[in-house]
């Protein structure tokens, strides 16, 4: 053997060596990266069994220390304080990282389907606007690559980025607006994580055993179309993209999807109840979730869409969550994509800041139905969330019907008395049923003194063949 050969033997040995000998972090934990302000944030890793690791945050002096397990694992917790940056943080072992531009501040996880991943690059207006002016260090990306797994895993594909004209192109839409208006009311950094994919049923985004040990969501799961285009298996993009960021302190949760689920539209209210409750237990912590009511739009099974809006507006009873309407601002019924995101996330934004930052003066809750009395041959509909009075935009209530003990519904004839709106058709003499916007594509025209869009209700509870 000669010399030449023997000592690039030895060259690959060492390497090899070193780099088994390595600090290594998972992609949610690098440079650029924005961490929870004022809490205990996890950093986690592999390094060798017992491998001794010293961790320092350049905001303050402190020390901590970890040690590989004997997985070749390790994690520690360091005190994050109140919002500020640029930082650093060093690590050393048997090799050093240092993670450079790191912000405290806030981090919100930003999931669902298409809607939430429609980006500047689909054509959005209201994105190419922000272009010229899209460089905000303060405001920072990761985007979850998609990611299925039969089993929870470790690690995810993604890279913290600083928003700017390029990285904003690609990064969803109404998760940017919510963050940049979080940005500008609260006066702190923010994180946004995204973990969207087109086409999923909630199903996916849910662990297998929770879906698999209840009957009622295994049979609903059964009713997910597959597609070529995105995973139908319970918890399979949970596993992928959920599962390995759970150890990632963040402040909440947005939430937009349940395009996918209206064939088993009855079944959703308890199986984003579900979801809901895995990823609290998986993070430790009550989140708040701010979510989407799904738009109007032309669905193949008639009824639908208002059945799934219902179940949606049936989880706002859940503590801590809170649902941001859009029937007043989808423009076509036949596309599920509504391109307005701007005041998608304005409206997620507004509810964060009230709900969860306890911001005063915020206009955050669409007006809802209350209560229903019924006088002669008129119903009496009281809405909570109107104290100011309603509006009607145009020169008529539209998509308000009313119904008999026949349960035929009839155009209702309506006025508005402050929080109030009188229903009546001549058909009907004795009122039994009142419903608004309760069909897959009505659009409504009702808002408070705010201009929130009254939520689509109905008082009955007939059922609805099919489902």
């Amino acid at each position: 053997m000669n010399l030449k050969k023997l000592f690039l033997i030895l060259l690959f040995a060492t390497a090899s060596i070193r780099a088994k000998a390595n600090i290594r972090l998972p992609d949610i934990i690098g440079s650029n990266m924005v961490l929870q302000q004022k809490h205990k944030v996890k950093l986690w890793g592999w390094a060798d069994p017992y491998e001794k690791i010293t961790i320092k945050g350049s905001w303050n002096r402190e020390v901590y220390e970890a040690m590989g397990t004997r997985d070749a694992k390790w994690e520690i917790e360091l005190q994050t304080p109140a919002a500020g940056g640029p930082y650093t943080i060093s690590l050393q072992g048997k090799n050093s990282l240092l993670l450079e531009n790191v912000l405290i501040g806030e981090v919100w996880l930003c999931a669902g389907q298409s809607n939430m991943e429609m980006s500047g690059n689909w054509g959005l207006p209201d994105i190419q606007n922000e272009l010229p002016q899209a460089y905000q260090r303060e405001l920072r990306f990761f985007h979850i690559a998609k990611t299925t797994a039969a089993f929870p895993q470790e690690q995810v594909q993604g890279q913290w980025v600083v928003c700017d004209s390029n990285t904003l192109k690609t990064f969803s839409a109404a998760a940017y607006f919510f963050g940049k208006k979080l940005h500008q009311q609260l006066g702190a950094p923010v994180g946004l994580i995204e973990a969207a994919w087109g086409g999923t049923a909630a199903e996916v985004w849910t662990p297998d055993s929770v879906v698999n040990n209840d009957p009622v969501l295994k049979k609903a799961a059964t009713l997910i179309q597959p597609s070529g285009m995105c995973p139908y298996m319970p918890g399979s993009a949970y596993n992928g993209m959920i599962a390995p960021i759970t150890s990632y302190a963040i402040a909440g949760v947005i939430w937009y999807q349940g395009e996918n689920n209206t064939d088993a539209a009855v079944t959703y209210r308890p199986l984003f109840t579900a979801l809901i409750g895995a990823w609290r237990r998986a993070w430790g912590q009550q989140l708040p979730f701010y979510y989407v009511q799904v738009a109007p739009f032309r669905y193949k099974k008639i009824n639908a869409g208002a059945l799934l809006r219902e179940a949606q507006w049936q989880c706002s009873s859940i503590p801590h969550t809170g649902m941001v309407a859009t029937n007043d601002i989808t423009g076509n019924v036949d596309d599920v994509h509504p391109r307005n995101k701007h005041d998608v996330g304005l409206r997620l934004a507004n509810w964060a800041l009230a709900d969860h930052y306890g911001q005063a003066g915020i206009a955050y809750k669409s007006p809802e139905y209350k209560s229903m009395q019924v006088k002669g041959a008129k119903a009496v509909i009281k809405i909570s969330g109107a104290e100011a009075g309603l509006i009607i935009k145009g020169d008529s209530l539209a998509e308000m019907q009313i119904a008999g003990a026949d349960k035929v519904f009839y155009p209702a004839e309506a006025t508005i008395q402050g929080d109030r709106i009188v229903v009546w058709n001549t058909e009907v003499k004795k009122p039994m049923a009142v419903r608004y916007c309760f069909t897959d594509t009505a659009i409504g025209n009702v808002s408070n003194s705010a201009g929130l869009p009254l939520l689509p209700f109905r008082t009955d509870r007939w059922a609805f063949p099919g489902f």
